[in-house]
């Protein structure tokens, strides 16, 4: 199926004029982009419809709020287009498109003008990592990689394969939410992930979908044939206010998804980015919506891990009682800061670990949430 994309909003007839001109400075700062399979979706009669509220500009996005690189990825980047924060595991951003953009992205630099971080020359990162011995997995990123033609994918893929050092890739999409046709109509696509698959090489397909009316027939289907061709497939999102920050919506995407086998890997709590302010839920809300939606499925449903992508490591959300936050790393920059807990006072209005007063941690958190390392 040839699935229409939409980049301005003056082609999407499902908005008023009125609303097209109150959003289109919105837009102009911050890329907008949709296709038409995704906007059959969305229930246009409904203002607050959450696909709708997860692609279409939202006029809050002007607050001034966060930053663009919420993270600090700059500074794990050793060279253009790879970053290298965990030492076994390396990123290649090989493509600044998606097959939408979500609002609440965290990495909407991207796609604005002067970009510098994604780059269609991966070729710097892959020496950085044929040196580094120690990196196994590659997560190819961006953007979206399966945006990407197949021929294009199957080089990168190809090259990552002749590194003997490098035996996970793993590919971060939400094309099959977006457009599941692309794994359906592309057995090229199929065979590829195959034919790695099969050499020895595992193809993690780390999917993002939101919300459960995403799964549709098609996704479903698409999400059988990425298993058949032997990859791995998980999920990872969000919590995003208006779009899954209730119990009984999380519960259903974490049930469905564990009967489409593709089981739930990480839920984030929202970075601050830039942009995002309208999207975010602050982290005793989210925790408390995600242990509750736990509480309702079993087995691998229950399998996601609730983390804070801080700049620091990936700070895991393990508990909440009247008076304390308590947190881990589950990932760590510092080797010396892996597994260890954090305490923070708690705080129903904190969104981010730099929002917070910590009682006890590494030192490394410590003087990051007062300030003094930034």
């Amino acid at each position: 199926m040839k699935v229409r994309y939409i980049t301005r909003l003056d082609k999407l007839p499902q908005l008023s004029e009125e609303e097209r001109r109150a959003l289109q400075p919105v837009a102009e700062r911050y890329a907008f982009r949709l296709n038409d399979y995704y906007a059959q979706l969305i229930n246009w009669d409904d203002p607050n419809d959450p696909l709708r509220r997860l692609v279409v500009p939202h006029e809050q996005e002007l607050l001034e709020w966060g930053r663009l690189d919420a993270s600090d990825e700059a500074s794990y980047t050793p060279v253009r287009g790879c970053q290298h924060k965990y030492s076994d595991t390396a990123l290649l951003l090989v493509t600044d498109a998606c097959g939408a953009y979500c609002r609440y992205c965290f990495r909407k630099r991207l796609f604005m003008n002067d970009n510098d971080d994604a780059t269609p020359d991966y070729k710097p990162g892959l020496a950085y990592i044929q040196e580094h011995e120690e990196i196994t997995n590659v997560l190819l990123t961006g953007g979206d990689p399966l945006i990407m033609s197949t021929r294009r994918l199957a080089q990168i893929l190809s090259d990552l394969a002749a590194v003997p050092h490098v035996r996970v890739v793993r590919i971060g999409t939400k094309m099959v939410a977006f457009n599941p046709y692309r794994v359906l109509d592309d057995p090229e696509l199929l065979k590829l992930f195959y034919e790695h698959c099969e050499a020895g090489t595992q193809i993690y397909i780390m999917n993002h979908f939101d919300h459960p009316r995403e799964l549709t027939p098609q996704a479903r289907e698409a999400l059988r044939m990425l298993l058949i061709s032997g990859a791995q497939i998980v999920n990872q999102c969000p919590i995003v206010r208006g779009v899954n920050d209730s119990a009984q919506v999380m519960a259903t995407l974490f049930r469905e998804l564990s009967f489409a086998g593709c089981p739930p890997y990480y839920v984030f709590q929202g970075r601050p980015t830039a942009g995002n302010a309208p999207y975010e839920v602050p982290i005793v809300e989210g925790f408390q919506i995600f242990t509750e939606a736990n509480r309702r499925v079993s087995g691998l449903a229950k399998r996601a891990r609730y983390v804070m992508s801080h700049k620091t490591g990936k700070i895991e959300i393990v508990g909440v009682d009247d008076k304390y936050i308590y947190m881990r790393y589950h990932r760590s920059h510092l080797p010396e800061d892996f597994g260890k807990m954090i305490v923070a006072l708690r705080d129903d209005e904190a969104y981010w670990l730099d929002n917070l007063v910590l009682v006890s941690g590494p030192e490394s958190a410590v003087k990051y949430a007062a300030g003094t390392v930034h």
